[in-house]
């Protein structure tokens, strides 16, 4: 089967494991209260951090970063045993990783309202290119760090995330393709930018309401 045949299977299968829902499984699993019926009400890691227990947000974040990076790794597996001309390898991996991103979104296991993509489109980077990966990261860490604002630092990579994989990689589809999952990234804080406008946002450890 053909790169171009397998791509409609591929996105199915990235969608589906985007949809998994890390911060509800890992909650049960603890004995933990639903994570969207309290806080932001956002099934994240971020959130589930509100519980108190830290172990269950450290497992959430890996699980939803683990998964945007199993689905761009199974589908350069897949590539490098093809013979693919530039355009479509990055069709193909750009496909995969906003399938897999906005199964994350929009899960059709919590029907459509999912988390806001952070720890997965981490998970993406990395795979696509870990040293984008890690740049993007270090934005991150470096805004939450100073801030205490997970919000606030996700918006900063989000933005900063685009622009360093045009300077890496060139401008081309990839590159559209992380820009279209800032751009959801942006709109997904968009409650989170209204409270931090307020002075109201929570911060990072802050617990549950």
């Amino acid at each position: 089967m053909t790169a171009a045949q397998s791509l409609p299977l591929a996105l199915l299968a990235a969608y589906l494991l985007g949809s998994v829902p890390f911060a509800v499984i890992v909650s049960r699993g603890f004995g933990l209260k639903d994570p969207r019926s309290y806080g932001s009400g956002n099934p994240g890691a971020t959130n589930v951090l509100r519980s108190g227990n830290k172990l269950a947000a450290l497992l959430t974040l890996l699980g939803d970063g683990a998964k945007g990076a199993v689905a761009v790794l199974l589908a350069h597996h897949f590539l490098a045993g093809q013979a693919l001309e530039p355009a479509m390898e990055r069709i193909f991996l750009g496909g995969v990783a906003l399938s897999v991103f906005f199964g994350h979104l929009f899960p059709v296991f919590l029907r459509f309202k999912g988390g806001k993509g952070v720890a997965t489109a981490a998970g993406v980077l990395l795979a696509l290119d870990p040293l984008l990966g890690l740049s993007v990261l270090g934005v991150w860490l470096v805004v939450a760090a100073l801030s205490r604002y997970s919000s606030l630092a996700a918006l900063c990579a989000a933005a900063a995330s685009p622009l360093l994989a045009g300077m890496m990689w060139g401008f081309n589809l990839l590159v559209a393709a992380v820009a279209v999952m800032a751009m959801a990234l942006v709109g997904k804080h968009w409650v989170n930018i209204q409270r931090l406008l307020a002075g109201q946002e929570s911060k990072i450890g802050s617990k549950k309401k």
